[in-house]
């Protein structure tokens, strides 16, 4: 069975197909869902983070929720991973990123959690400003290396691109020529060291929206030829072929962000191709808010994006798409992810 996790605005909605049909049940209702995870090697055991409402953990694939442990329970938990190769008995150990900036380790089913203070002594650290917020920042997305266990990335919105190569003790700082507005950061288990991020760096930069790596990090070079909106926020990787990869796109963060003025699209490029615009089965650009993409393991070829104009499936690694047909319509307002 698959199921779709949907942050919505306010509820957590869960999508399951049975057979040919779609179902959708509301959890976490006025919890106001952010971020989402799904342990990789116990995709049943889902994770949920909230805007103020703390952390939330389903061991059944999102029929019911309870919180996860006390020291997050009033936090706003902006970005969560669970690694596939750091195990504490049945459960992956969990990170769990806040606003404002800070980061957080459990390796016993998040009933404890350790502060992984060192990230916020990094040099940099001063320099991280959320511009809609300048006075803060928040972590946007943590990424779990498949090949090193304890091998992390975090990225801050806005500001850098951290890592850490021992689960979090110690930390390496941004390097010159990597991203600092990481939306999205992809690793890919057929493809050691290397790193995909779809950023905001484009904004008013051509060239800085899509970032490669090929070496954990350590280097970044800027593959975007046939790209033409340079503001990146979702992105996702075939689980069959690492060379696969969609991005969604917007020429500025009002056009991505603003329904008022919505107008984004998405991008799919093959091998060392250039990128190309997908259209084929999704919506208009125009009142098309940026998407968020997801890939399940379990179902190489197959991508699902959402935002809000409704929920889409594509079965052909991301040339065309076919809407989710739901009861009710769903919107995808903070994340989604995907398991089956």
């Amino acid at each position: 069975m698959t199921t779709i996790y949907v942050a919505a605005d306010d509820d957590l909605l869960c999508v399951r197909r049975s057979g040919s049909r779609w179902e959708t049940e509301r959890r976490l209702e006025g919890r106001r869902p952010r971020c989402l995870a799904v342990d990789p090697l116990r995709p049943e055991r889902v994770w949920c983070g909230t805007a103020g409402n703390g952390l939330w953990r389903s061991l059944n694939g999102g029929a019911s929720w309870r919180r996860a442990g006390a020291r997050l329970a009033t936090a706003s938990v902006s970005a969560l991973a669970v690694s596939p190769n750091e195990r504490a008995g049945p459960d992956g150990v969990v990170y769990a990123g806040t606003d404002p900036s800070a980061l957080f380790r459990s390796e016993d089913g998040g009933v404890t959690w350790e502060a992984l203070s060192g990230m916020l002594a990094l040099p940099s650290t001063p320099s991280w400003s959320f511009p809609p917020r300048p006075e803060t920042s928040h972590v946007r997305w943590i990424a779990l290396d498949p090949w090193e266990a304890g091998t992390l990335y975090v990225c801050i919105e806005a500001g850098a691109l951290v890592r850490s190569r021992d689960g979090g003790r110690t930390w390496s700082d941004r390097v010159p020529d990597g991203p600092r507005d990481t939306h999205t950061l992809a690793v890919h288990p057929r493809a050691p060291g290397r790193l995909y991020s779809a950023a905001g760096d484009g904004f008013g930069m051509p060239g800085r929206g899509y970032n490669e790596s090929h070496d954990r990090g350590e280097t970044w070079s800027q593959p975007d030829r046939g790209i033409e909106r340079h503001y990146l926020y979702g992105l996702a990787v075939d689980p069959g072929d690492p060379g696969t990869v969609l991005v969604s796109a917007a020429t500025s963060p009002r056009t991505a962000h603003d329904p008022a003025s919505a107008d984004a699209t998405v991008y799919r490029r093959s091998g060392d191709g250039p990128w190309r615009e997908v259209r084929e089965g999704l919506p208009e650009t125009k009142g098309s808010l940026r998407a968020f993409l997801a890939a399940t393991p379990a179902e190489p070829g197959t991508f699902y994006a959402g935002n809000n104009r409704g929920l889409f499936r594509s079965t052909d690694a991301g040339l065309s798409w076919e809407r989710i047909p739901t009861p009710t319509p769903v919107a995808a307002d903070h994340a989604i992810a995907a398991s089956a």
